[in-house]
């Protein structure tokens, strides 16, 4: 940073420097003051000490873990859902079910800072219990040694009204006003049963010209039915233990339902604040099941009352906030000032590092301009290796035209061009609003140059002129693997002919990767979406940008940023960042499973009751009914013993531990011979889905121990 300030700012002086970080310093402590009035409003705790755990045991240390994955993953849910996420680690009878539920009006951030405070909150409440359910206003969490992923749980059951009663005309009575809380709750049960999120909003005018506010929210992975069940039993619950007050809720482990006279979900920016319950004592586990749960709490006061009471405090915690923010805004000016003279001048660099990189390919001398961002230089060329005029490929690929465009790779955009001569390309442009695009342009043009094999997509050259970035590929007309492979029409093109061959051409290529090239290179991100075809169908590897070189005898080698996708990372790479060449192989394991299939492993829980697409295949296979994994598409074509061996491998390249993957090297040979033996798999420890299969589905054979589902932490997805 010194070097920064004395090169490229010489008008900036001490005392403004000081001024700078006077200022970075008080909204350093106006944003802790602040993320500490906004933590979550908690309402009650249940965790009977009828099972307990011993400190210090396995059981505490993979509890221990799944909270820290749920904290993790506070703002990822489960792919297809924010603000909820189910996951289990360790095996019985230390294994441990957890989830998290954020009430459905919350933003990602108020979400992640609930389930953050949850997590280490929960321990402090219940430090020794195996079962325990904390609510909280904003989420809900919940963790247990018994399985309860979709299961409806509606004990204990926690009531809590507000202590403030409905000022009723005296020509209505309170069963009228009953009888409108009820309606309304049926409203919104109805919202929460069409809604994705199981949640649900609603409003309605009282026969007084007040207005009454309504939420129901479920447990996303609950059935229609349990939902309407959950729900429809605690109204009845509502409304008579708020009977004649302004305002109610009951908490259940599967659902909760609440209403006031005041609007309390979708806060603005001074939303009314939530009434908070008083404290009870912590009920017996037998009383909690005898009663249905304890007698009803009141709110301490009314809105209003709260309101001005924490009037005083609001006013100067308003004016703390304005006049740090003021002062924040102004250091984050003037630091991304010094951020971007410093970035701009390491593209710089590194821009004339790629140019280095290609000139320094051979001895051979081409004349080359280049101008722009580098000057209008002369630079050499390979013959090897040509560099494109800027102005040949604008014309190739009409100026980058969204007509053109074919997609996204790896550091940017993908375009299709087509040359005077009529050959057509494709052309990657590094995306100027990418941090890391520039550092991936730089590993694929490393890599790509120096490594030829059928099985890989070729480069053809690139173009390094004014502020553009450009490689030049070889254009693959039938685009790539996941177009065809995961589309029930385009499916049909794929026949078992086509999809053994593109299998083998995949394995030799990574295997060309792994140990025949004069490189040893981990691709990183071997997924269909990155094979190509060409109009033969053959494979084409490509999108090198995350891939590593190892040297020498280096077999493995960790890394604090994980990058990659869902569904084909391994577990040690995706929990340890530790990755190697079995790495690869098991993304290839899961990548020829989904091509047997037809389906996407990242996906498969959607349509096969929450399991991943290794967790049923290592069933079917253990069953003996492994066939059921082809792709109906191939009924007629298929050839089945060397489907059956092709799960066998695939099973073999995704077991847990690395050292009893196959190599590429082995596989190759296991795909091309009739008569190799194969080991027996063992079952895959990790499991790349987000739901857990219902706990019927398992079986008691130990064939079907459960599966480890541990949750990823700190990963980078692309």
């Amino acid at each position: 940073m010194h070097t920064i300030f004395s090169n490229q700012n010489q008008g900036i002086n001490k005392p403004f420097w000081k001024f700078s970080m006077i200022l970075a310093f008080l909204s350093v402590l106006s944003f802790l003051y602040l993320a500490r009035a906004y933590d979550p409003t908690y309402l009650y705790h249940f965790c009977p000490n009828t099972t307990t755990f011993t400190r210090n045991s396995v059981y505490q240390s993979n509890l221990n873990l799944l909270l820290s994955n749920i904290s993790s993953n506070a703002t990822r849910g489960n792919k297809f859902l924010n603000g909820f996420y189910i996951a289990t680690v360790g095996q019985e009878p230390n294994k441990v079910y957890g989830m998290f539920l954020c009430r459905g009006d919350q933003t990602t951030s108020a979400c992640k800072n609930c389930v953050n405070f949850a997590t280490s909150d929960v321990t402090r409440r219940c430090p020794v219990e195996k079962e325990t359910v904390i609510w909280y206003d904003e989420c809900l969490l919940r963790y247990s040694n018994d399985f309860f992923f979709s299961t409806m749980s509606t004990e204990p059951i926690i009531m809590l009204s507000n202590s403030q009663n409905v000022t009723k005309d005296p020509s209505n009575t309170t069963k009228i006003f009953d009888q409108e809380v009820w309606n309304l709750m049926n409203k919104t049960s109805n919202e929460a049963l069409d809604s994705p999120k199981m949640f649900g909003t609603a409003k309605e005018n009282s026969t007084d010209f007040q207005t009454l506010y309504s939420l129901a929210q479920c447990s996303p992975d609950l059935s229609r039915g349990d939902c309407s069940s959950c729900i429809r039993q605690a109204i009845p619950n509502l409304v008579r233990c708020c009977s004649e007050k302004q305002g109610g809720r009951v908490l259940y482990p599967s659902c909760n339902i609440r209403y006031e006279l005041y609007r309390f979900y979708d806060e603005t920016l001074t939303p009314a604040p939530t009434p908070m319950p008083a404290p009870f004592p912590s009920p017996s586990p037998d009383s909690v099941t005898k009663s249905k749960g304890p007698m009803p709490a009141p709110f301490p006061s009314s809105p209003d009352s709260v309101a001005k009471s924490k009037g005083r405090n609001g006013r100067k915690a308003t004016w703390i906030a304005i006049s740090t923010t003021v002062s924040a805004i102004m250091v984050l000016l003037f630091g991304y000032f010094i951020w971007y003279k410093w970035r701009r001048n390491k593209d710089r660099r590194a821009i004339r590092q790629v140019v280095e990189l290609l000139r320094s390919r051979n001895n051979e001398i081409g004349d080359v301009y280049t101008n722009g961002i580098l000057g209008r230089e002369k630079q050499r060329e390979s013959h090897e290796f040509p560099i494109f005029p800027l102005g040949l490929t604008l014309e190739a690929t009409q100026r980058f035209s969204d007509e053109n465009k074919l997609g996204e790779g790896g550091f940017g955009p993908v375009y299709k061009g087509v040359l005077a001569d009529g050959k057509e390309i494709a052309v990657k442009r590094l995306s100027r609003t990418s941090g890391q695009g520039l550092q991936e342009f730089k590993n694929e043009v490393t890599l790509i140059a120096k490594l030829q094999h059928k099985n890989l997509v070729r480069l053809l050259g690139c173009c390094l002129e004014g502020n553009e970035l450009l490689l030049i590929y070889e254009y693959m007309p039938n685009k790539s693997l996941d177009f065809h492979l995961f589309d029930a029409t385009r499916g049909v093109q794929l026949d078992w002919k086509r999809r053994i061959s593109i299998i083998k051409g995949i394995a030799r290529g990574v295997s060309y990767l792994h140990e025949d090239s004069r490189l040893k290179v981990i691709h990183r991100d071997l997924k269909a979406s990155n094979v190509l075809l060409d109009h033969e169908m053959s494979p084409k590897i490509s999108d090198f940008g995350m891939a590593r070189i190892f040297g020498g005898n280096q077999n493995e080698a960790n890394t604090n940023r994980v990058v990659g996708t869902y569904g084909y990372m391994a577990p040690e790479y995706a929990m340890e960042g530790l990755f190697s060449v079995k790495s690869d192989v098991f993304s290839f394991g899961v990548l020829l499973l989904e091509i047997i299939s037809g389906k996407k492993n990242n996906r498969f829980y959607l349509s096969e009751e929450g399991e991943s697409l290794l967790t049923y295949t290592w069933k079917l296979w253990c069953k003996g009914e492994a066939l059921q994994l082809m792709d109906p598409l191939l009924k007629q074509s298929c050839v089945t013993a060397e489907l059956l061996k092709c799960i066998h491998i695939g099973l073999l390249c995704v077991q847990d531990d690395p050292t009893n993957r196959p190599t590429m090297s082995s596989v190759v040979v296991m795909l091309a011979s009739d008569t190799e033996t194969l080991p027996e798999p063992t079952q895959p420890a990790f499991a790349v889905g987000r739901f857990i299969a219902k706990s019927d589905q398992s079986s008691s054979n130990p064939k079907f121990c459960s599966v480890n589902e541990v949750t990823l932490s700190n990963v980078s997805p692309r």
